[in-house]
């Protein structure tokens, strides 16, 4: 038994299938080398790059997240989308705060 989605889903979902079919359509490293990348510069770089980088690792994390939301039905596979979200933002506010 399927449920509706929101409009907001909805939307969100339309104007993320051209994104998504992009990703689909490159090599299969591609996800995972701009997710590593993005990390890795989080990491490393200074603060003033690394930040971003950070940022923009979550918010990608937390695009996919959203869009694959509905075909995960346990609770799992859900808490670690979003604690590993979480952890990549205070590892950024922690970067912040030491400078």
């Amino acid at each position: 038994m399927s449920t509706p989605s929101s409009p907001l889903r909805q939307r969100i979902t339309k104007v993320s299938y051209p994104y998504v079919a992009k990703l689909h359509a490159a090599p299969k490293l591609t996800l995972p080398g701009i997710t590593l990348l993005l990390a890795l510069v989080g990491v490393f770089a200074p603060v003033p790059v690394g930040v971003p980088a950070l940022v923009l690792l979550a918010l990608l994390l937390g695009w996919l997240a959203f869009l694959s939301w509905p075909a995960v039905t346990t609770a799992g596979p859900r808490f670690l989308r979003i604690f590993s979200i979480l952890v990549i933002l205070l590892f950024a506010v922690s970067r912040i705060a030491t400078g």
